[in-house]
C-alpha cells in the first residue's frame, strides 16, 4: 500500500527530470510526498492501486514546476541608491560612482547604521515578493558589511528569514565585495583581514554555506581572490565567483580552478575560461537584471557555454546598486528577450541549473522520486507563459517540503 502525506492531481508536470521534451514534460500527472519528500511521479493513469493520501490537492489543469530557485540575491541591506541611478541617467558610469565613494560602500555605510530589526524588516519584504512567484529557495550573500560584526550580522538576518517564511536559504560569504574606507589603498591587508578574521569566525559560527569575492578591476585582483578561495578550501567551504561583469581578469577561468560552484555575471568571459568552466562542472549564473539595469552591452558568451555544454542558471541579482529587483519571474523574460535563451532554458535555469549552482542538484530543482517536495503551481496553458508575460504572475499555490507555504514573509 502507498500511503502518502500529500498527492497533487489534475496537473500538467514540467518535471525538468525526464519526459518528451525540454521541460520534461507530463500530460496529466500526479506527484505524491512523504515525509517532505517526493515519493512517487508520474501519470496519473500509472498510478499504483490502493494509494492512500491525507491531503489531496487538485490542481484544476494547471501546471506544476519545482519551486524556483534564486541562486544569486544581495538581499539583505539597508537603503537603496536611487541618487546613483539618477547619476548613471546623466552619464556617470558604474565605475566612477564607485571610485568616487557611492557604489557598494555607500550600501556598507547605511547597512551599518542600521539595527538587525531594521535589515530583518526590509529584507522580509523582498523576500516576500520572491516567495509570491513560486520561490522556495534563495541564496543571500554578505558582502554589505565589510568587518566582521556587520557580515556576520548581515548572515544572521538571512538565517532568522529561512526560520520564517518557509523557504531554503543558502547563505554566501562575501567578505570580498569592496574596500571599506577605512582600508583605502591597503587592499592586501584587507584581504589579510577576511582571510585571517573574517573567515574563520564566520565559518565558525556556522553563518556561511560558500564564500564569494567580486574579482575586478574596481573590486580584488586575481590573485587577491585566489588568497580568499585558498583559505576557503583550507574550511572546506566550497566557492562562486562574482566574474568578469566588466572587464576580462579570466575570473571565470580561475573559479574553475577552485572547482566554483558558479562563475557569475561573465559579460567579458573568454572563451579559453568557458572550456574551463565545462571542465569543472562550474555553472554560469547569468544575471540580466544587472545588465539591462547598467544599460550593458556586451553580451555573456551565450553561444560559447551553449556548446561546452555549461549549464545556464539565472537569478536575480537582488542589490540596491545593480539590479534593484525582486521579481525572478522578470529574469526569465530579459533572459529570453536580451540573451536569447528558449523558455525552457530559462526556466531550467532558476529550478534545475540554479540548484546546481547551489550545490543542491540532489535537494531540489526537478520534480523526481527523493527530491525535496518544493513546488509552485501556475494557472497558465504552457510554460512558455511564464517568460513571456513580463509584469504578470500566474503562481497561485506554493509547496516547501511538501506542505501548502505562504507566499509572503
Amino acid at each position: 500500500m502507498n500511503h502518502w502525506d500529500a498527492i497533487w492531481l489534475n496537473a500538467r508536470l514540467a518535471t525538468f527530470d525526464s519526459g518528451a521534451d525540454a521541460y520534461g514534460t507530463v500530460e496529466d500527472g500526479a506527484v505524491a510526498a512523504r515525509d517532505g519528500r517526493i515519493a512517487w511521479v508520474g501519470p496519473r493513469a500509472e498510478l499504483p492501486s490502493g494509494w492512500r493520501a491525507q491531503i489531496e490537492h487538485d490542481c484544476r489543469g494547471g501546471w506544476l514546476t519545482p519551486g524556483l530557485i534564486d541562486c544569486h540575491t544581495h538581499l539583505v541591506y539597508a537603503g537603496n541608491r536611487a541618487g546613483e541611478f539618477e547619476q548613471r541617467l546623466q552619464g556617470a558610469s558604474y565605475e566612477e560612482i564607485a571610485r568616487a565613494g557611492g557604489g557598494i560602500v555607500s550600501t556598507v555605510r547605511a547597512t551599518r547604521a542600521a539595527s538587525d530589526l531594521d535589515l530583518l524588516r526590509q529584507s522580509s519584504r523582498r523576500v516576500a515578493a520572491l516567495l509570491a512567484e513560486g520561490v522556495t529557495t534563495v541564496e543571500i550573500k554578505s558582502g554589505y558589511g565589510l568587518d566582521t560584526a556587520t557580515e556576520s550580522r548581515i548572515l544572521r538576518v538571512a538565517r532568522q528569514l529561512a526560520a520564517s517564511c518557509a523557504i531554503e536559504v543558502k547563505t554566501t560569504f562575501l567578505g570580498a565585495h569592496a574596500l571599506p574606507p577605512e582600508y583605502a589603498d591597503r587592499a592586501d591587508d584587507y584581504i589579510a583581514l577576511v582571510c585571517e578574521e573574517m573567515l574563520p569566525a564566520i565559518h565558525a559560527a556556522g553563518l556561511a554555506d560558500a564564500v564569494d569575492a567580486f574579482c575586478e578591476g574596481i573590486g580584488f585582483s586575481p590573485a587577491q581572490t585566489a588568497r580568499v578561495f585558498e583559505k576557503a578550501r583550507s574550511l572546506g567551504l566550497p566557492v562562486k565567483l562574482h566574474a568578469d561583469q566588466l572587464s576580462d581578469l579570466s575570473g571565470a577561468g580561475l573559479a574553475a580552478h577552485y572547482a566554483a560552484l558558479s562563475a557569475d555575471h561573465l559579460e567579458y568571459t573568454s572563451p579559453a575560461s568557458v572550456d574551463a568552466m565545462a571542465r569543472a562542472g562550474t555553472v554560469a549564473v547569468l544575471l540580466p537584471g544587472a545588465y539591462y539595469f547598467l544599460r550593458e552591452t556586451r553580451l555573456p558568451p551565450i553561444a560559447a557555454l551553449r556548446e561546452r555544454g555549461v549549464p545556464m542558471a539565472l537569478a536575480t541579482d537582488c542589490n540596491p546598486g545593480t539590479s534593484p529587483c525582486t521579481s525572478l519571474l522578470l529574469m526569465l523574460n530579459l533572459a529570453c528577450t536580451l540573451f536569447r535563451l528558449t523558455p525552457a532554458q530559462a526556466l531550467a535555469g532558476v529550478t534545475r541549473h540554479a540548484a546546481q549552482a547551489l550545490g543542491l542538484q540532489g535537494e531540489a530543482g526537478r520534480i523526481a522520486v527523493g527530491l525535496r517536495a518544493d513546488l509552485a503551481l501556475w494557472e497558465i496553458d504552457r510554460p512558455a507563459e511564464l517568460a513571456y508575460a513580463f509584469g504578470a504572475n500566474p503562481c497561485v499555490g506554493r509547496y516547501y517540503a511538501g506542505t501548502v507555504a505562504p507566499v509572503s514573509a
